[in-house]
Order: C-alpha cells, then structure tokens, then sequence
C-alpha cells in the first residue's frame, strides 16, 4: 500500500502521433522516455493515479479538484478530435482530501468547476499511459496562484488521505518546462528560459523536492515556465520520504522545455505530515 511512484512529465500534444503526424520524431527522447514511463506504471498497476494539471480548472487563491464520477476530453482542438481520453474519478480520495482540506482551514476543494472537459494537461500524459494500462481511478488537481509553500502543503494532504484510506497509488506532476529557449520558437528567447531549465533539472534530477519552494517568483515569471507548481505538489507528497531518482529525458527542440524523471520512495523519515500540523 501507499505511494508507489512519482513521475514529472510534460504536455506536448505533438507528443500525440495523431497531431504530430511524424513531427513528434523530432522529440524522439520524449517519446521513448514517455513509453517508460507508461510501461512503469503498468508494471506497478496502481488503484488510483493522482494528477496535476497547469491547464485544469486554476484560480488564484483556489486549488480546483474535479468532482463528478469521471470525465472525458479529446484533442479537437489540435486537429485529432477522434483521439478521446475517458477516465474514472476516485471520488472517495477526492472527497476526503477535501473534507481534510476543510477541516484545516486549507483553500482546496470540488467547487467551483467551470469545464469538466479533460484539459490537455492530462490527457497528454494519459494517452501514453493508457497504451499499457487502464485500470485505475484519477484525481485530477488543478493548480493555483497561491505561494510555492501552498503548494508543498497540498501535497503532503494528499498523501496523508491517499494512505489513509490505504491507496496504492502514483503521482504524476504533468508540466512543461520554460517556453522562451529559441528565437524561432512560439514565444521567443529570454536568457532565463534555459537557466530555469538547466536549475529545474538540477533540482528534479536529484529529487530535491525541499528546494521547488525556494525558487524566486521572478524567474518562474520571466522563464514563461508551466509546471514548477505541479512538480512542487507532487513533491509535498513525497516529504519526509527519501527517493531513488531517475531523469530519463530533457529536451527543447520547439523552444520549450520537456523534462521527464522517476522517483521511487525508499524509505520514511521522521516528521510525517498529519492534517492537524495545518492548524498549529
């Protein structure tokens, strides 16, 4: 029981074979990084897989958790509306992270959702995933304008409800790295672009998680980066805990940054988080 992995992905829908139409071979390292990972998971066969997404449902001093039975999406916005992703939702995760979240004064929860549509945020990491395997429940987690430190927190909640409940489960932190690293890129170059993504890496590569806290609000801003909350989340959930880290792929080639590791939890460390330690 409890948390098997975690896994920092990003969001490319040219990853998706059906948008790229053979321009995905150009981030071959991607591809082959995202079967591992799929294949990963599949080894594993978690009961329920918790996601954060930049592109779900975001306020700024709110973090949205989907509610509802299940959701569906596909990409018809990027031109392969036949490429649908249908998931299952674990509402009882869902319902007693927030119960938790009420309980301790914690700004998260199910209202407030605008479109249950599956976001391409999930549904990237998804359709690779669901080439090896299906039989799981989802929590998806949007993200917020609330400080690094916030997101830290809603992590380790979530873990105390998943193990509470006593889930065998995996987190999959989905974001891309910094959009500004080529001049013939979508959004240019900025100097900070590759600097956020040689430190990111750095930090995620050794599975530093304590650190995302710590990085400056400017160069997030300025590096046009969409993921540092989502891997700060999935790194909440592993505090207190010592992980085995494995980075499979970095890459640029569009002009922003897809970066994919591992994590393994070896063993715990004391200072657990427990609900409570929110209202001290």
């Amino acid at each position: 029981m409890g948390l098997l992995a975690g896994y920092m992905v990003p969001h490319p829908p040219i990853a998706v074979h059906e948008i790229g139409r053979g321009e995905e071979k150009k981030i071959q390292k991607t591809l082959d990084a995202f079967e591992e990972v799929a294949e990963d998971i599949a080894r594993l066969k978690p009961e329920t897989i918790v996601l954060t997404s930049p592109h779900s449902v975001m306020y700024r001093d709110y973090f949205h958790i989907s509610p509802g039975v299940g959701a569906r999406g596909s990409f018809g916005r990027f031109g392969a509306g036949g490429v649908c992703i249908s998931v299952r939702y674990d509402m009882e995760l869902t319902d007693a992270i927030s119960s938790a979240a009420d309980d301790a004064g914690f700004p998260a929860g199910t209202a407030g959702e605008r479109d249950p549509e599956l976001d391409h945020g999930t549904m990237v990491p998804l359709y690779f995933v669901h080439q090896k395997y299906k039989d799981y429940r989802l929590v998806r987690i949007g993200l917020s304008g609330l400080p690094l430190t916030d997101h830290y927190v809603l992590g380790k909640m979530i873990r105390a409800e998943a193990d509470r409940l006593g889930r065998r489960w995996i987190f999959i932190g989905s974001g891309d790295l910094s959009h500004c690293q080529k001049k013939d890129g979508p959004y240019g170059y900025r100097p900070e672009g590759p600097a956020y993504d040689r430190k990111i890496m750095e930090v995620m590569g050794r599975g530093d998680f304590g650190a995302l806290s710590g990085f400056d609000e400017q160069l997030l801003d300025d590096s046009m980066e969409c993921g540092h909350r989502s891997f700060t989340i999935m790194g909440g959930a592993f505090d207190g805990t010592k992980v085995k880290s494995r980075m499979l792929s970095h890459e640029a080639t569009f002009g922003v940054g897809y970066g994919i590791c591992i994590y393994r939890p070896l063993s715990e460390e004391p200072g657990s988080f427990s609900v409570s330690s929110l209202k001290e």
